[in-house]
């Protein structure tokens, strides 16, 4: 499979990762800690080819993927499911862990970022569903966050992220019931 996009990771084994599931050119973030220089070169690579964020599923991967959404808001984002990143000793979190057909199925499922998107699915869409408060919207979040593709995230990331990636309701209510009916099995 070959990827037009450059897809940006954290690290070296992030790359390595990729590039043995996948036909890509990486850049790599370093870390957390993105350097100015770092964002101009995603911002060049934006420009040239385009570019994908697939950052770890934890809270670094997370915080890299704010700075480079915010500094360019039309980026494209593929999300790995936290289960299929964590380590053989099962005490990392990474995309260097995954297997190739999970990194295949992040970048293909890959989600894309609108400057300004209309209003589709409201706050208390999101209440009454029980995934803002409620003895069960962690989990609901989280199997909400596996069926669209988006990852994990809190209540105010999950409307932030249905908003930026334009999820229609039709396919959040789709997706919605999946979890309840899983959630009752």
């Amino acid at each position: 499979m070959k990827v037009k996009e450059i897809i940006i990771v954290e690290g070296k084994n992030d790359s390595l990762a990729v590039k043995r599931a996948v036909d890509a050119d990486t850049l790599e973030t370093n870390g957390s800690e993105v350097s100015e220089e770092t964002l101009k070169r995603i911002e060049l690579a934006a420009k040239k080819r385009g570019v994908i964020i697939f950052t770890d599923p934890d809270y670094p991967g997370t915080r890299i993927r704010q700075i480079i959404s915010q500094r360019l808001p039309s980026c494209k984002h593929a999300f790995l499911n936290k289960k299929y990143a964590i380590s053989a000793n099962g005490k990392k979190v990474g995309i260097e862990h995954a297997s190739n057909e999970a990194i295949r199925d992040a970048i293909l499922t890959v989600r894309e970022e609108f400057d300004a998107p209309d209003i589709l699915i409201e706050w208390e869409d999101l209440i009454d569903a029980g995934l803002v408060v409620g003895p069960n919207a962690k989990a609901r979040r989280q199997a909400l966050g596996e069926k669209l593709q988006m990852g994990y995230m809190n209540g105010k990331q999950l409307y932030k992220r249905l908003q930026m990636f334009q999820i229609t309701k039709e396919e959040f209510i789709l997706a919605f019931e999946e979890v309840l009916q899983e959630e009752q099995e």
